[in-house]
């Protein structure tokens, strides 16, 4: 049986993954395409994946909440103007983002432990 944060990140990390892929595709419009921005995507996608596929659940809880407060980080140095700013060169839709998606990803990490039948 698998709980919500399996199934979470079993969506979550290849939408990472594209988003990535996706940022050095499409022109820079409401989200950044900056190149380490979209190889962060990238990586950690593939970690999200790789936690996913060992069905080990403090690790699939651990990536849940520890990218929900990088997200929540990232959108605390869009507006203070701290590291990675410079780097990632987040846009208004990126903060948006990292609130709505830092915030759901910590809550489930930390309430999404309900097991569900296959």
């Amino acid at each position: 049986m698998k709980n919500l944060n399996y199934y979470v990140l079993l969506i979550f990390a290849p939408i990472l993954i594209l988003t990535g892929i996706l940022g050095f595709v499409l022109p820079e419009t409401i989200l950044s395409g900056a190149p380490p921005y979209n190889i962060f995507h990238i990586i950690f996608g593939i970690i999200g994946l790789l936690s996913v596929l060992s069905k080990r659940d403090a690790l699939i809880r651990g990536f849940n909440i520890s990218f929900g407060l990088i997200d929540l980080y990232q959108a605390g140095a869009s507006f203070l103007h701290l590291f990675p700013e410079s780097h990632f060169r987040w846009r208004t839709g990126d903060d948006i983002l990292h609130i709505v998606i830092g915030l759901a990803l910590v809550l489930i990490g930390i309430f999404g432990v309900k097991r569900f039948k296959n």
